[in-house]
């Protein structure tokens, strides 16, 4: 895995760092190879429990697109007659979004910095977002002539609402720490100096938690999004059948009546 992206497991942690601080944490094309790859092994591996994206330095989380590189890749594409540089949503974003919003476990964001375009993307596709209180984010995209991708047309107005997402999208600026918190973007804002420990703290937490019943609420949010009320009443009555009949809805009672803290195994 190429070193702009850092990839560490720990007692069920795994821990994705964007790791070119000196360029913001643009994405050009070796840093989305290894940061796809980098969010299927997580999603893939049965010993992780939880996942921490977030980012090296202090001035951003992620700016989306590497510029500098994506107009070299234009204009060899205007040469040859092609249109390879845009794949890229197909190839790079799309299974990178999969991945994050589609794992059946926990993703918490820790956003140290600026989040733009496909960064915003990536901050929105995680479950909970720990936020820096000298962070921003920005969808970026109609001010380079784009639309949205990274999935930011689906979770955006999601977590805003419709009329909002369209507004930022359509009048892109930055989104304070605060205003982020305010509309539900931020899960909690920090200052910037603890960002990556309470992060972690949150991530832990999580991995230290009731996996399976994680992943249940996930697919439930998701499937009643987009289905009737007597749809979702019909799938969280298959959900809650599945969870009641897991190991640690078992450990939970018995912790309950014993008034202690359970220890979750995951099944």
């Amino acid at each position: 895995m190429a070193d702009t992206v850092l990839y560490e497991v720990s007692d069920g942690l795994a821990t994705i760092t964007l790791n070119r601080p000196e360029a913001m944490n643009a994405l050009n094309v070796e840093t989305k190879v290894a940061l796809r790859e980098a969010v299927r092994s997580a999603a893939a591996d049965d010993a992780v429990r939880a996942v921490l994206l977030t980012a090296a330095g202090d001035r951003a989380f992620c700016v989306g697109q590497d510029l500098k590189e994506h107009i070299g890749l234009l204009m060899a594409d205007r040469e040859a007659g092609s249109g390879q540089t845009m794949s890229t949503v197909r190839e790079h974003y799309n299974p990178i979004l999969r991945a994050l919003a589609g794992m059946a476990k926990p993703v918490v964001a820790g956003v140290n910095g600026v989040a733009a375009g496909a960064g915003f993307g990536f901050a929105l596709a995680a479950d909970y977002r720990v936020v820096a209180d000298t962070a921003s984010f920005n969808t970026s995209f109609a001010g380079v002539a784009l639309t949205a991708d990274s999935g930011v047309s689906w979770t955006l107005p999601r977590v805003v609402g419709p009329g909002r997402a369209t507004d930022l999208l359509l009048f892109p600026r930055s989104i304070k720490a605060q205003e982020a918190y305010e509309l539900g973007i931020a899960g909690r804002v920090v200052p910037a100096a603890e960002l990556r420990a309470e992060a972690e703290k949150v991530a832990r937490a999580l991995a230290e938690g009731p996996t399976l019943a994680y992943a249940a609420l996930k697919e439930a949010v998701a499937y009643g999004q987009s289905h009737s009320l007597e749809e979702t009443l019909e799938k969280e009555d298959e959900l809650q059948t599945r969870a009641g009949s897991s190991e640690d809805h078992g450990i939970a009672v018995q912790a309950f009546v014993n008034k202690e803290k359970p220890k979750y195994l995951g099944r």
